[in-house]
């Protein structure tokens, strides 16, 4: 950004100006004397290797003002193999860097020997060491009144620690190992000071998975316990809080982190590479951390990114040809704000969109305004100045349909990307970050608003080490903090280039790194399937929404760099899809056996999930019609609803025009004629009815009809006989001779007078039902079925 203000080192007054230059100037004397002695020919890298190695561990303050002591401690390592003697450590101030490109200059060569910085302060101001053996470290420190170091005018000093000495291979007193920083020096309030928002990002990686345990908990299942040891005291994002609670920044937060750890301070599990889960253990420490979270943003902003950070790069790039992506953006943004606030109380800023490493171009600007964010935050190496500002502008730059780049600046937000693990690493990206805004507010006497949007997800030493910095610069004299949204609407600069970059000059680097097209592929293939099994749950919720955030996980930005990673949590989360749908299915049936013309075939359908299913249709389809009939046509459906943890059969009239084997095809639909699960496919034996069959049935029928007549004769014969006796049958007395057997009150039925064979209305030769009784289990080998 602005690289012309580094070569024209504009400054805030014409009598300022011509001072730093003239400072400038003089100190290039010495420095030029120095180069012109060195062997033309000598390489460079022979020339900058050092026989021993300066690490400068702390510097403090970073940026000293009047009546300070600046303290700089830090080893010397002689990695030579001749011991050093009559050895010292020693401070020195060199020239006035004033412009942006000066200070890179040092940084990229911060301890070569060539490059000579000014005279040592001297006198009771160096640590003196006898001897350095080979491959030793020794411990120094200094301190030194500020006053004693002769700085003169307001800027940042290249500044250096040096250590002198002899080997025997060179008996003289040499400059033999030097480490250079910088020393900003503003000692008192600038005149007018640069507005800085710092981004502090609480995001990580995706944790939680698709799957729920049963019951109305729906306990989380996590991919592992790494979550825990970041929140857990001295993980990577315990002390992103505890070291942000108490500086002035604007939290970027995913909001999936909050729901993850939310689920955490419940009751989680965690997921065995065998299949199995365990009871995960880290509930208190997840409840401490968000206590911590939500007192620390309490009067701070916080900007919540959409759930699970999507890439949007990705999603430009390869998902908008795929049917259904952005709806996940929109998705993804919906649900933020109601996560952040849920969780931490507070109601969070979702009109910001941030891209990878702020890289922008038309495609990622559409993607990213797409959901509703108006303000897109990019990077100076993206949105690249043009007009040849000689200063750096403000970040607010309108881009045009209403949307505005917040363009953060590249050098700042890139100062603690390095490994910062080292303590010397550390110190130096301090203090190059210090010198850097102070030169951006040294160069013009304009109010302007300055954005630092560092990487997402720092270490622990690149958070310690950017807390140093926040720290110092607010509460220097050149700086004051301000917030994003104060940012994104300051009064943009005029003459700041709006011009996004064509899409050719994406860097390839981290196009590289981008989600596949096949990632997009796959999740609108299991958004297909998720939407077509909730439509028959009575309990949508169970499955939207833990599926829902899934889905969104797999387009976290997260993922980039971890391809196979990214591959194995998107089928794990299908694979899962697939086994809950497939709870509820059709049973598999054998051979039914249909003897006659019609019949009921029942297809029973199993429901293993804990909720109730409806919505269901169930049809049942014959392949030869002509043969065999479903419900008087070629197939026919009813409605299906199963209890959780049922099985319910449905039963089908059929009719069958003639003998042999048809097959039949069940299969379930939702009710928007949607497939659901496999059909099941089955043989239907149809036997017709024999004639020798029916002349049995018809014999035993007559037989039935003839004893049924002879008893009705009989009873009407002998209630005759009664009527005819008059009164005085009552008592039982007749006057009929009653040793006649042939008196007409006294003759009983004789078998002799029922017809041959009727005298059992069931024999034991009468044929049985041809079908077996009504039964809704399912149906076995060679089942019979109702007719």
């Amino acid at each position: 950004m602005a690289e012309a203000a580094d070569f024209l080192g504009t400054s805030a007054s014409p009598a300022r100006r011509w001072l730093r230059r003239t400072g400038a100037l003089l100190a290039g004397v010495p420095l030029l004397a120095g180069l012109l002695q060195l062997p033309a020919a000598a390489p460079a890298q022979a020339a900058s290797s050092s026989p021993v190695s300066v690490s400068l561990d702390s510097l403090s303050p970073g940026a000293p003002t009047d009546g300070d002591t600046v303290t700089v401690s830090g080893t010397v390592t002689n990695t030579g193999k001749q011991n050093v003697t009559g050895a010292h450590v020693g401070l020195r101030v060199g020239p006035l860097l004033n412009t942006r490109s000066a200070i890179d200059a040092v940084s990229r060569h911060s301890d070569d020997l060539r490059t000579r910085t000014g005279p040592e302060v001297g006198g009771k101001y160096v640590e003196k060491f006898a001897r350095l053996a080979p491959g030793v470290a020794q411990h120094f420190s200094i301190s030194v009144p500020v006053d004693q170091l002769d700085l003169g005018q307001d800027g940042v000093y290249d500044f250096g620690v040096a250590l002198s000495g002899q080997t025997s291979a060179q008996p003289w007193d040499q400059v033999l190992g030097i480490q250079r920083t910088f020393l900003p020096w503003q000692p008192s309030d600038a005149d007018t000071k640069t507005r800085t928002t710092f981004l502090w990002p609480l995001i990580s990686t995706s944790h939680m998975t698709a799957r729920t345990g049963p019951g109305e908990l729906q306990t989380p299942v996590f991919l592992n316990d790494d979550l825990a040891k970041e929140i857990a005291p001295g993980g990577r994002l315990a002390q992103m809080l505890d070291l942000g609670k108490d500086l002035d920044v604007t939290y970027v937060i995913d909001p999936d982190l909050l729901a993850s750890v939310d689920a955490m301070a419940g009751s989680y599990r965690l997921q065995g590479e065998d299949g199995t889960t365990k009871a995960g253990p880290h509930q208190a420490v997840a409840k401490q951390w968000l206590a911590k979270l939500q007192k620390a943003v309490v009067g701070k902003e916080v900007v919540a990114l959409p759930f699970a950070d999507p890439d949007l790069a990705s999603l430009a790039h390869s998902g908008t040809s795929v049917t259904g992506s952005l709806s996940h953006l929109k998705d993804a943004t919906d649900v933020a704000a109601t996560t952040v606030k849920t969780v931490l109380h507070v109601t969070p800023t979702t009109d910001f969109a941030w891209p990878v490493e702020g890289a922008v171009d038309p495609s990622i600007m559409k993607v990213a305004t797409s959901a509703g964010a108006d303000r897109v935050i990019a990077r100076s190496d993206s949105l690249q100045e043009t007009a040849g500002l000689p200063y750096t502008p403000s970040a607010a730059r309108p881009v045009g349909g209403g949307t505005t780049a917040v363009v953060s600046d590249a050098r700042l937000s890139t100062a603690f990307k390095d490994d910062l693990t080292e303590a010397g690493s550390a110190t130096l990206a301090v203090q190059q970050f210090l010198a850097q805004s102070l030169e951006v507010n040294a160069q013009t006497d304009a109010q302007r608003s300055i954005v630092v949007a560092p990487q997402r997800m720092p270490s622990a030493g690149q958070a310690q080490a950017m807390a140093k910095a926040v720290k110092e610069l607010q509460g220097g004299t050149w700086s004051q903090a301000q917030n994003l949204t104060a940012a994104a609407k300051a009064k943009p600069d005029p003459d700041a280039t709006t011009r996004i970059p064509s899409t050719s000059a994406y860097p390839s680097s981290l196009r590289k790194r981008e989600l596949p097209r096949t990632a997009f592929e796959q999740i609108a293939r299991t958004q297909d399937k998720l939407d077509n099994f909730k439509v028959i749950l009575s309990d949508q919720s169970r499955v939207i929404t833990p599926f829902g955030r899934a889905i969104n996980r797999e387009m976290s930005t997260s993922w980039r760099g971890r391809g196979a990673e990214a591959d194995s949590f998107r089928g794990d989360v299908e694979a899962w899809l697939d086994e809950l749908a497939d709870q509820v299915k059709l049973i598999d049936k054998s051979e039914t056996k249909l003897s006659g013309r019609s019949a009921t075939i029942p297809v029973t359908v199993q429901n293993n999930l804990v909720q109730p299913v409806s919505h269901l249709v169930l049809r049942l389809t014959s392949t030869m019609p002509t043969r065999l009939k479903i419900g008087g046509k070629a197939y026919d459906e009813q409605p299906v609803e199963v209890s959780g943890g049922h099985s319910q059969s449905v039963k089908f009239p059929t009719a069958a025009n003639a003998n042999g084997r048809v097959t039949v095809i069940a299969q379930l639909y939702t009710q928007d004629g949607q497939e659901y699960g496999d059909p099941v496919s089955f043989d239907v034996k149809v036997t017709e009815v024999t004639p020798t069959v029916m002349l049995v049935i018809g014999g035993g029928v007559l037989l039935l009809v003839l004893a049924g007549f002879r008893m009705y004769t009989q009873r009407k014969r002998a209630a005759a006989r009664r009527a005819d006796d008059g009164p005085g049958a009552e008592g039982g007395e007749t006057d009929d001779d009653p040793g006649n057997p042939d008196a007409p009150g006294d003759r009983l039925p004789d078998e002799s007078d029922a017809p041959s064979g009727a005298e059992d209305p069931e024999q034991p030769s009468d044929p049985a039902p041809d079908t077996a009784p009504e039964n809704t289990d399912p149906s076995g080998t060679g089942e019979r079925v109702d007719r």
